[in-house]
């Protein structure tokens, strides 16, 4: 079990180098999407960052450029 300073130094250490942001989902989703990410070997922290870094990639990926 942690000790207080433990807490004390891991939300110190998680301020400094994470951002947060709390999305809502439907009731049931979660377990749907931490079950998906386990049977993939994630985390459903790390299911979700991939999934939205290859979302931005494929975005890109088919931007038009612009007309000159």
């Amino acid at each position: 079990m942690p000790t207080p300073a433990q807490n004390k130094a891991t939300a110190k250490y998680r301020k400094e180098n994470y951002d947060e942001y709390l999305i809502r989902l439907d009731k049931g989703k979660k377990a749907l999407l931490r079950d998906y990410a386990s049977e993939r070997g994630e985390t459903l922290n790390s299911f979700i960052n991939r999934a939205i870094a290859e979302q931005i990639e494929r975005d890109n990926a088919n931007k038009k450029p612009p007309l000159e």
